[in-house]
């Protein structure tokens, strides 16, 4: 299993770290040249996407295809959650016929919706849980 953490470097400013030696740089909105956390929250929904639905797309389109994945969801300030999150796949399927472009986004779709950890555990409502470890 892969450690995760995350260090504070500055005035709300922070780096994420995995075991596998990946860094990521997290901050404010003000802070330029890093990510806010809901950001990272919805990269990662886009992401798990496009790494659902990867494997059916190059079987299909082969595997140079072109795909960009656009999110974005509107942060409830008043209650502090993203109450929406929308995710636009882009995809050349102009090769295909009608018919056969309709039956891969419907693969798609269900690979996402069977394999998308992120997106399924933001479906469920996952617990979280915060412990405090001082000295």
């Amino acid at each position: 299993m892969t450690d995760l953490w995350v260090q504070r470097t500055g005035n709300r400013r922070f780096t994420g770290h995995s075991s596998r030696g990946a860094q990521v740089l997290i901050g404010s909105e003000d802070v330029a040249g890093v990510f806010t956390p809901g950001e990272l929250l919805k990269i990662a929904v886009a992401a798990c996407s496009g790494m659902a639905s990867d494997v059916s797309l190059a079987r299909r389109l082969g595997d140079d295809f072109d795909s960009t994945i656009r999110v974005s969801g509107a942060a409830d300030r008043e209650n502090e959650v993203y109450p929406k999150i929308d995710e636009v796949m882009e995809l050349d399927l102009s090769e295909l016929d009608p018919e056969a472009a309709q039956r891969l986004l419907t693969v798609v779709e269900r690979a996402v919706d069977r394999v998308c950890t992120v997106g399924r555990t933001l479906k469920a409502g996952a617990e979280v849980t915060l412990t405090m470890d001082t000295e």
